[in-house]
């Protein structure tokens, strides 16, 4: 099938010996009660093969309600999901899934949720630090907060669990280019992913609204490592589209989102990252 064709939300690219794995968001019902994942695989990022189911969440009473935005890692030799399910307690949260191979199929790995259990999150991403060390990125959503943030929180070595403290690293009104909402109006914040530059410089993609219409922001940190020394940058795209992430594609960088944000219309997305080192920007492959 062609690209167009593929009807995903929150697409993601692993690249495994010259094979392309693109997972997402079933986009049927905006991913409810969807019943897991698939995974479509190209050599050219046009024609893909697929839909292969690659996670069931049926088999694990997981489909109790979302099935959000998969995303895969090779870690330690071995395939890791990071994906958001709704908990036993009715709120959203980030689980941890495993594979040999990048084809599922995933099987549940973490212990519980990798988000805090008292909270409304999703979207977790694995970010590696400087020092091989695992961590979780991920939303603290605004239906909870009205004010949507992005945190981070140290992995165990095996990804099972959390080791230490939540650190919140801004919420989505935070930003100077951020709309002024009144009071009570909710903030979006979603789909965050790190991305180290050709210089060594630390960014993370992340999605808001910005008058209305689905963006792409981005924020850079200080010191080359997360923190809470950060920049945030001018969106790298403001017209309907998001969830973003980056991949290599030959010689090139990828950065892949999804557009329109209107259910059943949404398609996986590739566009020229330009890595200049201490700033980044969009262009057509």
């Amino acid at each position: 099938m062609k690209k167009h064709e593929i009807n995903i939300r929150d697409p993601f690219i692993l690249c495994e010996n010259g094979a392309y794995y693109l997972y997402g968001t079933r986009a049927a019902d905006f991913g409810c009660k969807v019943g897991g994942f698939d995974v479509y695989i190209s050599d050219n990022l046009e024609d893909w093969d697929g839909p292969f189911e690659c996670f069931n969440s049926s088999d694990y009473n997981m489909n109790t309600m979302v099935n959000w935005a998969p995303e895969v890692h090779k870690y330690n030799g071995e395939y890791y999901m990071l994906a958001t399910f709704t908990k036993e307690n009715g709120l959203r949260g980030t689980f941890a899934l495993k594979a040999n191979n990048p084809k599922g199929p995933f099987v549940p790995h973490s212990e519980t949720a990798l988000t805090p259990w008292e909270w409304e999150c999703l979207d977790g991403t694995l970010y590696l630090n400087k020092e091989g060390r695992p961590f979780l990125v991920f939303c603290h959503e605004h239906t909870q907060i009205v004010d949507g943030t992005i945190c981070f929180v140290e992995l165990s070595s095996d990804l099972k669990k959390t080791v230490g403290e939540v650190t919140t690293l801004f919420s989505a009104s935070e930003p100077s280019w951020a709309d002024k909402k009144p009071k009570g109006e909710h903030y979006v914040t979603d789909g965050p992913f790190m991305y180290r530059s050709k210089s060594g410089d630390l960014f993370m993609l992340w999605s808001t609204f910005i008058n209305h219409k689905y963006s792409q922001c981005l924020v850079r940190f200080e010191n080359q490592e997360i923190g809470t020394q950060f920049n945030h940058l001018e969106p790298v795209l403001k017209n309907d589209g998001g969830h973003g992430m980056v991949f290599a594609f030959g010689d090139k960088k990828v950065l892949t989102f999804h557009s329109p944000n209107e259910t059943g219309k949404e398609r996986p997305v590739f566009k020229e990252l330009i890595d200049n080192g201490n700033s980044l920007s969009i262009a057509d492959l």
